[in-house]
């Protein structure tokens, strides 16, 4: 148990007396007791005087966030064995389970644990010390937001992250039984932190550590696992740890080195399977001692507290160049080392499951790993090496490769995913086509369209105006099924029919004034032409008239004589009718509203009317008169008995008048006369 040493390294040494009083609980395999076991041999061997002694700074939460998560740091420092329960379904979440129980001051046990490891990187970085060790750290397990594997803050990731800050590369080793995954985690990304872990695989906790599990993108094949059997012993050890440290220093030429020391590889543990002594354990720390980089010595798992305490204290002289006599000095824990009391420790007859060829085929598929980096050249080849360069252009050729393959596999899993939704959408589709088939018999019934949805509709509407007697006008039809906008562009006059309808009754006894002022005119002096607008009839007298010869004066005369007496006929039978007239205002509005409509047709024609007036012979002003009397007579009739009466009186009157008008051929002088005579009078009229 001798340790050679070239030179002699300054020691930094954390410890804080308070770590040894949190219990984990009863039956609980943790025991931070066993770190002050350690202390007490290590100051009874005097090995404290070789040393810098330093109480840890209490590392605080905002310190811990710099890999932690907010809301986890944050339940850490607030629960309690008081308000555990309060905290639900967080204890879940937060992985606080038999294996990470709440136990009385969790929280300042996580700040000693890491503040002893951060503070041993800030010294290794101002190179105030060439080793620095930290034995109540080096827990492994703790991951961003959860606890695992009775960790609670990962220190050794926070104490990398240190380190990063003024070395370009890390090296962490771990040698516990347990795969270091917590760690790897970490930095599985990144080309910059480079772990190796040698530990038990299998059906053992925590089940990660694969070989094949070498990192992705940057970090590709710088995460290096050696997964080990049961039974390892230090001969074995050796054989594959001393080559792969070789090589990974030689290819990855780090800055510093972390090295997680958990004692419970060695043989006897209680939660272990491996076969070490307490030298073959410290020979690795002998051996990474030697390569002369900045070291960070963290502790770890370790179950058996007489091993963990003699294995820690050995490896703590190690760093000092300190030879320890095998015979323990007297502590108060001298009673655990019973029976032997003695430094060292024994191997038992545990098989070893590893056999050479397993050690040969991790020493190669490793030595594949580190191939795929770029050796770091000698200075005498190449001077101008630039060895960030090298890390990085690996890193991103992995990451190129890694994207095309990862680029592939989403590729195929999407037309994976769409033919699969296609054969989906087919069997819905058919299984709907058979339900319709078999339960909808009538769905040719249905409406199929916008189009029979619009015919429909109509077709219901005019039922029920059928129903109550009620009839539609066409205009109304073609709207149900038309736009509005899409009709004739009158609608605005055929819309005001509403208002022409309600002032038709009121407008009446207009009308029958300017029938009696038409009357009055002579026929032979002017063309009639009865407008009919919103049920009021006006006469229009067009120029011409004064050309008539004077000898149809003294006849036209006549003619107006038994029209003035025709027209007195016809006012008695319209004042007959008014009574009538007004219980029947419905009737009145519909012949008002026919008429409006005749009105409106002939409104283009006025004008040649007009130009047809002056050549319009005396016969067709007679058969004006004699129609526009005929119109009178036949409103007169529809209202009621009395105005049937009416008519036949005027149907006298009419006969009279057309005698008169046969002797008014006789003498058209005095239509001219009186033509001039009325000319007056139709202008006020118009």
């Amino acid at each position: 148990m001798s340790t050679s040493a070239t030179s002699k390294k300054k020691v930094v040494y954390y410890y804080d007396k308070e770590i040894g009083n949190f219990y984990y609980g009863q039956s609980h395999p943790m025991k931070p007791h066993r770190i002050r076991m350690t202390h007490s041999l290590i100051t009874n061997y005097g090995l404290f005087k070789k040393m810098e002694v330093y109480k840890p700074y209490r590392l605080d939460e905002r310190d811990m966030t710099l890999f932690h998560a907010d809301d986890y740091c944050h339940f850490l420092k607030t629960v309690s064995c008081e308000n555990e329960m309060h905290w639900g379904s967080d204890l879940e979440k937060f992985n606080i389970d038999v294996d990470c129980p709440v136990f009385d001051g969790v929280y300042r046990f996580c700040q000693i644990s890491s503040g002893g490891s951060v503070g041993g990187a800030y010294k290794l970085n101002h190179r105030l010390s060439d080793i620095a060790i930290n034995w109540a750290g080096g827990l492994h397990h703790a991951k961003k937001s959860e606890a695992s594997g009775f960790c609670y803050i990962n220190d050794i990731v926070l104490s990398i992250l240190e380190l990063l800050k003024f070395h370009n590369r890390v090296l962490y080793v771990d040698i516990d039984i347990h795969h270091g995954d917590g760690v790897e985690e970490a930095f599985y990304t990144t080309d910059r932190v480079m772990t190796c872990s040698f530990h038990k695989y299998g059906d053992f906790f925590p089940g990660t550590g694969a070989i094949e599990d070498c990192g992705v993108f940057d970090g590709k094949y710088y995460a290096i696992n050696v997964p080990l059997n049961e039974g390892m012993n230090d001969e074995s050890y050796e054989y594959v740890f001393k080559p792969v440290l070789k090589k990974i220093v030689d290819y990855y030429q780090p800055g510093a080195i972390v090295m997680q020391l958990g004692a419970d590889s060695l043989a006897g543990d209680r939660l272990g399977c491996f076969n070490l002594t307490i030298a073959g354990h410290g020979e690795c720390v002998n051996y990474v001692k030697s390569f002369g980089l900045p070291l960070l010595l963290l502790g770890g798992g370790g179950y058996t507290l007489r091993n963990v305490a003699r294995c820690w204290t050995y490896e703590t002289s190690i760093c000092c160049n300190t030879m320890l006599k095998n015979k323990l000095p007297y502590t108060e824990y001298y009673e655990y080392f019973a029976p032997s009391y003695t430094l060292s420790s024994h191997p038992t007859n545990m098989v070893n499951l590893n056999t050479t060829n397993d050690l040969q085929r991790i020493l190669q598929t490793v030595d594949g790993y580190l191939k795929q980096l770029r050796h770091a050249p000698s200075v005498q080849m190449h001077p101008d090496a630039n060895r960030n360069e090298y890390a990085t252009h690996a890193g991103n050729q992995a990451l190129q490769q890694q994207i095309t393959r990862a680029n592939r596999i989403i590729e195929s899993a999407i037309k994976k995913e769409l033919r699969r939704n296609q054969h989906r959408d087919e069997q819905i589709q058919s299984s709907n086509s058979d339900e319709a088939a078999a339960g909808n018999n009538n769905k040719d019934d249905q409406l199929q369209n916008r189009q029979e949805i619009d015919k429909y509709l109509l077709d219901k509407q005019q039922d029920e105006a059928v129903q109550n007697e009620v009839r539609i006008p066409s205009m109304v039809q073609d709207r149900l099924v038309v736009d509005e906008a899409e009709f004739y562009e009158d609608d605005k006059d055929q819309d005001q029919d509403v208002d022409v309808n309600v002032k038709a009754v009121e407008q009446v006894q207009e009308t029958e004034k300017a029938k009696e002022v038409a009357m009055a005119v002579p026929s032979e002096a002017m063309n009639v032409d009865v407008d009919v607008d919103d049920s009021v009839t006006t006469t229009v007298v067009t120029p011409g008239q004064t050309e008539a010869s004077d000898e149809h004066k003294q006849e036209d005369g006549k003619t107006m004589t038994a029209v003035r007496q025709a027209d007195e006929n016809a006012n008695t039978a319209n004042a007959n009718a008014n009574a009538v007239e007004n219980e029947n205002d419905n009737e009145i509005v519909a012949v008002a509203v026919t008429a409006r409509a005749e009105a409106d047709v002939n409104v283009d024609e006025d004008d040649d009317v007009e130009l047809e007036a002056d050549n319009t012979s005396q016969n067709e002003n007679t058969n004006v008169i004699e129609s526009a009397t005929e119109t009178a007579k036949t409103s007169a009739s529809s209202s009621s008995s009395s105005a049937t009466e009416a008519s036949t009186e005027d149907e006298n009157v009419i006969k009279q008048a057309s005698v008169s008008q046969t002797d008014a051929d006789k003498d058209q002088k005095e239509t001219a006369a009186a033509a001039n005579d009325n000319e007056s009078n139709v202008s006020t009229v118009q």
